[in-house]
C-alpha cells in the first residue's frame, strides 16, 4: 500500500487548486450518507492518496462534497443506473464504474454487468489500472 501511494504521489501532477485529503470524520460522514461501511483499503486510499492527480483516471474523493468525484455522489449515481447496492464506486468512466465491495474486491461494472476480470484489492487495481494507463 505505502509503496503504491508513494509512486502515485511522485507521479501526481501539480495543479493550481490541489485536492484535499479528508479527515476521519469526513469518512464517517461518507459512510453515513451511503449506509455502507468503507473497506479498510478504500479508507486508507481516501485518507492518504486521494489527493493524487495522475493521468485520465479520477478515483473518488471524500473531502469536498461539491467535487464531481465525491464518493457518495458517484456511488449514488452508479446505483441509480443499476450497479448493485453492495458495491461502492471507486472510479467512474462514463456510465461504467470500477467498484469495490465490503470485502475489498474490485470489479469493473459496465452495461449492467461485471466484467470477468477483477482485482483482489484496491492496491492491485491501482497498480494494474491507474499506474499503467
Amino acid at each position: 500500500m505505502n509503496e503504491i501511494i508513494e509512486q502515485l504521489q511522485e507521479l501526481s501532477e501539480t495543479v493550481p487548486v490541489p485536492l484535499e485529503l479528508p479527515t476521519f470524520e469526513q469518512l464517517v460522514e461518507v459512510e453515513e450518507q451511503i449506509l455502507i461501511g468503507l473497506p479498510n483499503a478504500l479508507k486508507e486510499f481516501l485518507l492518504y492518496g486521494s489527493d493524487v492527480i495522475y493521468g485520465t483516471i479520477e478515483p473518488v474523493t471524500a473531502a469536498d462534497p461539491s467535487s464531481h468525484t465525491y464518493l457518495p455522489e458517484v456511488t449514488c449515481y452508479a446505483w441509480s443506473i443499476g450497479m448493485p447496492r453492495e458495491q461502492i464506486a471507486i472510479c467512474q468512466k462514463g456510465d461504467s464504474f470500477y467498484c469495490i465491495d465490503e470485502e475489498g474486491i474490485v470489479r469493473f461494472w459496465k452495461n449492467g454487468r461485471f466484467k470477468e476480470e477483477g482485482w483482489e484489492s484496491l492496491w492491485d487495481w491501482a497498480e494494474d489500472v491507474w499506474l499503467n494507463q
